[in-house]
């Protein structure tokens, strides 16, 4: 890389650290879309990184997510902290680009200089989130932002990947929706740290927490207690006490995070890195011994679990 390639990442990263909105726009730019000065940029913001604390929304779609996350910025404003928000969004199927609708529902807070939101395309990454979105939480973070929100993309059962990620995770769902509270018993109840029955104001919602409170307790005495809290985003019902309950979670979970320290963040970014990386090399391998394994499968001699397994053996050898 020229010295002048280094010059504009060290200038970049600079106005980004001394938290210059259009520097961060810019770096998130960059990682998005896989440029360059991508790697140079996230390795020089590393140590400014773990300041922030990084909130996490997930549930099923129609759950009132956005409308819920706008009521909590304006609760955290109120409370004089700065706050970033990282949207994923479903992709838009021509340009691939993030189709933008949290935007639209968090546009109360667009002349806020206490509010920064970006949408993120998902680009069909699975598990809720995108490929880059540890990536631009760490330039939020290293930009100064008080609190960062992560808002998934709303997939259901398959979000579990915000636990990796967020320092704490709400699961919100919404009154009578069956499918929903089955998707929470899938798997996502098993990374909340604080469950949100959201329109609360509808029929159906103190079912809906009983039946949250009664999944909550079928699980392992060993875990710790996960509170399960009513709000009503659009009037505000409820937004204050959750705002203290997320505060209560992580004063909680901070010495544990400080015991486990950033090797299990590092070694999960590490690994899925390294998954997408392996995925793209071998789908589109031309390699003799690649087409020999795929021709063994085809043939039924042996199954695909088997052929992954022997291909990742002979590449760490």
């Amino acid at each position: 890389m020229s010295n002048a390639a280094n010059d504009d990442t060290a200038e970049l990263v600079q106005r980004l650290m001394d938290g210059q909105r259009a520097a961060l726009a810019r770096a998130i730019t960059h990682i998005e879309s896989g440029a360059s000065l991508a790697p140079r940029i996230l390795g020089a913001i590393q140590s400014a990184v773990g300041n922030a604390r990084v909130i996490g929304f997930t549930g099923a779609p129609g759950v009132g997510k956005s409308t819920l996350i706008n009521a909590v910025i304006r609760e955290l404003r109120k409370r004089n902290k700065s706050v970033a928000v990282a949207a994923v969004d479903p992709s838009s199927p021509i340009s691939g680009g993030a189709i933008l609708g949290d935007r639209v529902r968090m546009g109360e807070h667009g002349s806020d200089d206490g509010v920064f939101i970006r949408s993120i395309s998902s680009r069909g990454h699975l598990g809720g989130l995108s490929a880059t979105t540890a990536q631009v939480i760490d330039l939020m973070d290293a930009a100064g932002w008080d609190v960062v929100v992560i808002e998934t993309v709303g997939a259901g059962q398959s979000e579990v990947e915000i636990a990796q990620i967020a320092d704490i995770s709400v699961v919100v769902c919404a009154p009578g929706l069956g499918d929903d509270v089955q998707a929470i018993k899938a798997g996502i109840l098993e990374i909340a740290d604080v469950l949100v029955v959201n329109k609360a104001d509808q029929p159906l919602a103190d079912q809906t927490c009983k039946q949250l409170v009664a999944m909550l307790e079928l699980r392992h005495a060993d875990r710790r207690e996960v509170p399960v809290l009513t709000t009503v985003a659009t009037s505000g019902d409820g937004v204050e006490r959750l705002v203290k309950v997320i505060e209560q979670q992580y004063q909680e979970n901070v010495e544990a995070t400080r015991v486990r320290g950033p090797v299990q963040r590092f070694q999960y970014l590490i690994a899925n890195a390294a998954g997408r990386q392996l995925q793209e090399q071998l789908a589109t391998s031309s390699e003799k011994a690649m087409h020999d394994m795929c021709a063994r499968v085809s043939r039924g001699e042996l199954s695909v679990d088997s052929a992954a397994r022997s291909l990742l053996e002979a590449m760490l050898r």
